[in-house]
Order: structure tokens, then sequence, then C-alpha cells
């Protein structure tokens, strides 16, 4: 195939290694002795702790000289006082490699507090680190194991943090890549339904965002976003109806992961602007928070992006598509969230009319993500799409 010079000239990033399979898990001890650690530390949330797979995880090392330490104090849209608190553990236990275990959020504390707690990083702040290549440093081995199909976390470079009462903040920087990936779709049986909904969509947001960017899109993450939309549209329906479902779970996972590597590279754009304030301000989990505002960006972006959502609805409904993609990608994902049962309107999640323009002037502060949508969206479009989902 002749690809023009536009389309050839692009660069694309992702981590060290990738391990993929049912009882991936059990690796996990053989990749941090392949990393030459022995004190990592795990870094995960409570619900982890008190569902049993954490344990199950660590009883891999019950043979090694390895002891690891663990963080359990993360929560949905960690804060930047637990990245601090877990550097602190890291420092103190003279822990050698980082485990980000769970969702998106302990894996994002993972990737700084790797960063953090190396000795090239002791005059450097959290704060410096806020934006795009804002920091030059090394970081401790990180291996990164998702427990949800959903964030893609395990495979991008890119950290969110709460800062003070409601504002997120990214961190994108290629040390931020792990050295290795566990992916183990048994780690994902029983999640609840909807968080298997929420998490899912949130992924297929990856995936469409990525191909649908005005920058950085490139063959590679059009390749893998197509994949990846064409793994879980087929798929996660099955995964919410049964939870113990391997093969639908292992290929949400398989996707998500997917959907990450393209987003990586071409990243998002307005869904996750307009989600990222919902998060902060109403404590809204960021798979339902993407969920609620897509379908109305979708129609916002339509008439500038027909082809693009024409052959993303292609792959989605498995049927020839040749204009209206946006309005029918907006249907499907209102349908699919109401079969879910999950929220479609942002009145049900407790905002109000009210809310709308201090929503919007959250929104407007996330440029680094803004840039990337395929059309412009302007302080009164910000508030249009917000009272449109209200």
């Amino acid at each position: 195939m002749n690809f023009d010079n536009r389309v050839c000239d692009f660069s694309f990033s992702s981590v060290g290694s990738i391990q993929f399979g049912l009882g991936a898990k059990r690796l996990l001890a053989k990749g941090v002795d392949a990393l030459n650690s022995r004190k990592p530390l795990l870094i995960t949330d409570q619900q982890l702790i008190e569902l049993g797979l954490v344990k199950e995880t660590l009883s891999t090392f019950a043979d090694t000289d390895i002891t690891v330490e663990i963080f359990d104090s993360v929560t949905p849209d960690p804060l930047d006082t637990q990245v601090v608190a877990a550097v602190e553990l890291a420092l103190s236990k003279g822990c050698d490699s980082i485990i980000g275990f769970g969702g998106g959020s302990p894996m994002d504390v993972a990737k700084l507090t790797s960063v953090l707690a190396h000795p090239s990083a002791q005059s450097l702040q959290l704060s410096d680190m806020y934006g795009v290549d804002q920091f030059r440093s090394g970081r401790l081995p990180l291996i990164q194991v998702p427990t949800t199909a959903g964030t893609g976390s395990e495979v991008t470079a890119v950290s969110i943090v709460t800062t003070g009462n409601s504002t997120k903040s990214g961190i994108v920087n290629s040390i931020l890549y792990a050295d290795r990936v566990i992916l183990d779709p048994e780690l994902t049986l029983g999640l609840p339904a909807h968080t298997t909904a929420t998490t899912g969509i949130d992924a297929m947001v990856h995936a469409l965002e990525a191909y649908t960017s005005r920058r950085l899109k490139n063959p590679m993450s059009d390749a893998l976003a197509i994949q990846a939309l064409g793994l879980m549209s087929t798929s996660i329906e099955n995964a919410v109806r049964n939870g113990q479902d391997v093969e639908a779970r292992g290929r949400m996972l398989y996707g998500s992961m997917l959907a990450g590597q393209a987003f990586a590279n071409a990243p998002v754009g307005g869904v996750h602007a307009l989600a990222y304030p919902l998060g902060g301000l109403f404590h809204v989990s960021h798979g339902l928070s993407n969920s609620l505002v897509l379908p109305h960006v979708l129609n916002f972006n339509s008439d500038s992006a027909d082809d693009l959502y024409s052959q993303v609805a292609s792959t989605i409904l498995g049927e020839t598509i040749t204009q209206g993609g946006g309005g029918l990608l907006a249907d499907y994902f209102n349908r699919l969230a109401k079969r879910f049962g999950i929220p479609t309107r942002l009145r049900d999640v407790g905002v109000k009319l009210g809310d709308v323009e201090r929503l919007a002037e959250q929104a407007m502060l996330q440029g680094r993500l803004l840039v990337n949508n395929p059309v412009s969206i302007e302080m009164s479009d910000a508030i249009n799409i917000y009272a449109d989902a209200y």
C-alpha cells in the first residue's frame, strides 16, 4: 500500500512488554525478579484487598526472596496527597520497584510514584510535573496489572490526579510507560455489571476519540482503535450480562489495552475534556462521566467528522455506513447505556441546570485535550453540550 509522506511520517510509543492470558497474574513474581527487584511496592485500593484479589496474586511470591510492601489507600479520582503518601512509603521502606494493581486510579498513582521515589527525583515535586513533558527524570522499574477493562492506563504515558478540591490535572511524559504489563482476564471475572458497563464504554470512547483525533492520528493508532472497537462492541453485552464469561472478559481486556495504545499516541479530545469536570465536581466515575457526555459531543462534532464517524459506525454496527455516522453512534451509545441501566442524563447524577456554566469553565481548563477534538469547542459550545446532556 502506498502512503503519502503526511501519513507515513509518525512516531509510535508503547510499553516494554505485554503478557496476556488466563492465569498471567502468576507471572508477576517472575516479572519482578526479571527487573532485579527485591522489594516492590504494590499500589492498589481497599476494594481489591477486600475481594481477596491482592492476596491471591501475592501468593505467587511465597517461594521467593522478594518482599512486597502494599499501599492500599488509593481512591477513585486519586488525590495528589495519595501520590505523596505512596512516595513516602516507597522511600521509607526502600522499595526498588513499583507495581500498579487495579483500575486506572492505582495504575496512575503507580506511574507517578515510580518517578518521585527514584533517586534522580529528589528535587522534583508533583506540582512540577503537571502538563506535557514538563520534567526529566529516571524512575523505578514499573509493572502494571489492570483488574478492569476500561482505562487502558497500563499502556499509556498519562496520569490523572485530583488537585485541590475538584480540579483534575494531567501529567504526560514518556517516562511513565511501564516496563511490563500483565493482562489476566481472571482478574476481571465477577466485576460488577455497572462497573463493567461504564469502564467498557470508557474504553470504547478511548478508541473512538483516538480514531478521530485532530492531532497525531496515524495508521498504527487507527488500526489499533478499529480492532479495539470491533472486539469490544461484540463483547461488552456478554461481559455485562455474565461476569463469569471468560471469553467476553478477555476480549474486553484485550480491546481496552489496544484502545489504550491507540490514544496514548493519538490523544483523546472533547468527550474526555467535558467528562473530567463531572468527576472533579460531582465525583461521578470516569467511565460514567464519559458515557453521559459522549452522545452530545458526537452530535456536536458530527458535521466536521462525518467520514471518520461513519467508518467507526461501520465497525460497531457491522454494516456499511457512508454518512451520518455521528448520529448513529450517538444513538448506539445512548441505547447501550439504557440497556445497561446506567444514567443517561446529568440530572440523574446530581447535576443541576445551574451547574452547567461552572462545568463549562472547568472543561475549558482541559486545553491539552480540547486541542485534539475534531472541531474547536469554545465556552459557549461547552455550555450548550452540557445543557443538551442535562
